[in-house]
């Protein structure tokens, strides 16, 4: 097995202080939601380090650069969000040579780095041999990093995304192995197996069992807070986090983490949720759906928006949720142009 030598100074330069991220989460954080959450953390003073797609499914053959510009827009303006923030593209399949050859096309139009997905619970991407199902394979793991980092320039960046484990972590170790033979730049651990899912809690300890590999780590899940954040840094004995469905129940978390004085109230995100309802969708009714799907996770974080919800729940027309959204404005600064 030959594994390349990842560019070190690039990687140094990235991870030159604690970085903050936003996680890919499927059906969630598409390129409306990066848009305006990047958008929320910038103005708030503290923009996160990069955002990751959601991932991009490679089965039969190599992906054509339509499906890149359709999940990743960004790709149209030098791979960053309208704030600025970079957008790192996720690939997810089981063969090392299709994926290989699909991250090349992505490097050709224009990717900043290549992210691996392991770590996809859901039943019908594991049934695919895709995902976490193959945490059980990490041998075939470490076959995919490799292909792909051989396949990309060395100026690129390939990381990747897993669990700790499928059904169980008693593999553990041998995933560990697995990614200090492929070549990966860096790491990012969702602190639950497969099986585990997202209930609570995260094994943030069971993190820092990587912490001896010579590369970055960054920790994820079941971060909701300051508090947590702070929990997991210490436990997963690493300063870098990906930040989940906290981050978009709290758009201000990323800021919170940093200095807990920074708040953003309900006022303050009205105005976002405005952009958000005025943003590129395939029509009103899934713009509606996707921002009542937001609404409804924003209600864990402000009772405000619980009381909206009981509102529009039912509501089929656009206009009328931006008016009501509008006659709860307050006179406060206007986000910038998303």
């Amino acid at each position: 097995m030959i594994v390349s030598t990842p560019n070190n100074s690039n990687i140094s330069t990235l991870f030159s202080h604690p970085v903050r991220l936003l996680a890919p989460m499927e059906g969630l954080t598409d390129p409306l939601m990066r848009q305006v959450l990047t958008q929320i953390a910038t103005d708030l003073g503290r923009p996160y380090d990069w955002c990751v797609s959601e991932f991009i499914r490679v089965t039969q053959h190599v992906l054509p650069a339509h499906v890149f510009y359709k999940y990743v827009p960004e790709l149209y303006t030098a791979s960053k969000t309208s704030s600025g923030t970079p957008i790192h593209i996720q690939l997810l399949g089981s063969d090392p040579i299709l994926l290989a050859e699909t991250a090349q096309v992505a490097c050709d139009l224009g990717t900043v780095a290549i992210d691996l997905n392991f770590g996809c619970p859901a039943k019908t991407v594991n049934n695919h041999r895709g995902g976490s199902v193959l945490l059980d394979e990490p041998s075939l793991i470490r076959d995919i990093i490799n292909a792909v980092r051989l396949a990309v320039p060395s100026q690129i960046p390939v990381s990747a995304k897993i669990r700790l484990g499928y059904t169980d972590s008693n593999n553990m170790n041998d995933i560990r192995q697995a990614i200090a033979d492929s070549g990966a730049d860096w790491l990012t651990i969702h602190a639950r197996t497969k099986t585990q899912g997202y209930k609570p809690p995260a094994y943030w300890e069971k993190i820092a069992n990587f912490s001896q590999l010579a590369i970055p780590i960054i920790a994820n899940g079941e971060i909701w807070n300051p508090a947590h954040a702070t929990q997991c840094i210490n436990q997963a004995n690493t300063p870098h986090l990906m930040l989940g469905r906290g981050a978009v129940t709290r758009p201000d978390l990323i800021a919170q983490i940093d200095d807990s004085n920074i708040e953003l109230s309900w006022q303050q995100l009205v105005p976002y949720q405005i952009a958000f309802l005025q943003g590129d969708a395939k029509n009103d009714k899934v713009l509606i759906g996707r921002y009542k799907q937001w609404l409804g996770m924003l209600s864990k974080g402000y009772p405000e928006a619980h009381i909206l919800w009981e509102q529009i729940k039912r509501e089929k027309q656009l206009k009328y949720i931006i008016d009501i959204l509008q006659s709860n404005l307050e006179p406060v600064k206007q986000p910038s142009s998303l």
